[in-house]
């Protein structure tokens, strides 16, 4: 198989199912996003963490492949008039979104309640999952945005805003677990 097919040289690439679209089409930037957001989920799981947070991620990036390949496809190529599957892409299932609430909670239980926002920082590992977590709003904003264009499958759409919280969440517990500080953020009083 080779890496380079020069079938996008004037632009365009196919969706799964064959569908030709701009490179700049909101899908395609859609599913980078997630690609982009996949590949720093890869640097925190490469972190001196705990393996529990690595095979986590693991299960996380192997969802966001999903995601990646629900975006890819052109909803016209996903179903058959009839409704039924004509391409046999894996779903987002609500178990998949009820992991990542388990696992917050978890994480959460062992963190000292929040009284302000913090600012991201503290320790480079933590700094990648704010990272990944802004990257992760990214998606979830074209991916909503795409939504307003054709409908994209509602667990999709729910799991990113869900896994933006798991981050934040992921960013707190490493801050604790790495013992570093933690920075409130203290608006400035006007005078």
């Amino acid at each position: 198989m080779k890496i380079y097919t020069k079938t996008g040289d004037k632009g365009t690439t196919a969706l799964f199912g064959g569908t030709r679209v701009p490179k700049h089409h909101i899908r395609i930037d859609s599913y980078g996003t997630v690609d982009e957001l996949n590949s720093y989920l890869g640097l925190i799981r490469d972190q001196d963490i705990h393996q529990d947070y690595k095979d986590l991620i693991i299960h996380i990036q192997d969802r966001l492949f999903t995601i990646g390949a629900i975006l890819a496809t052109a909803p016209e190529k996903a179903t058959l008039k009839s409704g039924k599957e004509r391409l046999n892409i894996p779903k987002i299932s609500t178990e998949n979104i009820e992991l990542l609430e388990v696992e917050m909670d978890k994480m959460n239980a062992a963190l000292p309640p929040m009284s302000h926002f913090v600012l991201p920082g503290g320790h480079q590992t933590v700094s990648f999952c704010h990272i990944a977590r802004c990257i992760c709003r990214r998606a979830e904003r074209l991916a909503t945005a795409l939504n307003d264009i054709t409908p994209v499958e509602p667990n999709t759409l729910i799991y990113l805003n869900r896994l933006s919280d798991f981050l934040f969440v992921l960013a707190r517990k490493l801050t604790h677990d790495l013992k570093a500080n933690e920075i409130k953020w203290m608006p400035e009083k006007t005078s």
